[in-house]
């Protein structure tokens, strides 16, 4: 098995640095084309998850998906049998390229839900009002009232060009909070100028550790 390749940074600021998790529905699309962008620009405390109960992706006909199950299919395994299935066909859909960047990044799509106990984040970016639904039922469950943990939710298609165009609004946002110095205080402000700024007015909530 590979080994996990999530950055993490390990300077002496390491511990004033938030930590961010892209959430969508496997951990496929949205939350790793974000997952890229924050490494990109050095925001380094990052995960990615996706909240469905399986990794879903298109098959032949919409209503034949290939399904692969959460915490055993690598991403380089779902590449291998797409390309046994029809690799002309998952090239032309930009399927085989996604699954190549996921590999450079982190080593399987992890479930959230299978997770959330492990590692408390900051800020949760959810990209589907549906996973965001089921990330609040996750830490609500959990009936904690320690580490506030912010949930923000940006609506995005699960299509390869929206989830490239949403990225950077998901590291404008996180980089809006990651330079205030308690977004309790001024997410509002943020919302406000984030809606002001691209147009889009998120979704939030705060739950606790």
């Amino acid at each position: 098995m590979g080994e996990k390749k999530d950055a993490k940074i390990n300077d002496d600021d390491d511990d004033e640095k938030k930590s961010y998790a892209m959430v969508c529905a496997a951990n496929m699309n949205r939350s790793m084309a974000a997952h890229c962008a924050l490494l990109e620009k050095g925001l380094l405390n990052v995960s990615s998850f996706g909240a469905g109960s399986s990794v879903k992706i298109p098959g032949s006909t919409k209503d034949d998906p290939n399904v692969y199950q959460f915490g055993k299919a690598t991403y380089a395994d779902i590449r291998k049998d797409l390309i046994r299935l029809d690799e002309n066909a998952y090239r032309q859909k930009g399927l085989i390229d996604m699954l190549e960047r996921n590999m450079r990044v982190k080593e399987k799509p992890e479930r959230w839900q299978d997770n959330s106990d492990e590692k408390e984040f900051d800020v949760v970016v959810c990209f589907e009002e549906r996973v965001f639904d089921l990330v609040l039922a996750d830490m609500r469950e959990k009936n904690a009232k320690g580490t506030p943990c912010l949930v923000i939710n940006l609506d995005v298609r699960d299509s390869h060009e929206d989830a490239v165009n949403a990225a950077p609004m998901a590291l404008k946002l996180c980089e809006m909070i990651e330079k205030c110095e308690d977004w309790e205080c001024e997410i509002d402000e943020i919302i406000d100028q984030f809606e002001e700024e691209v147009g889009i007015k998120p979704l939030y909530s705060v739950c606790y550790y």
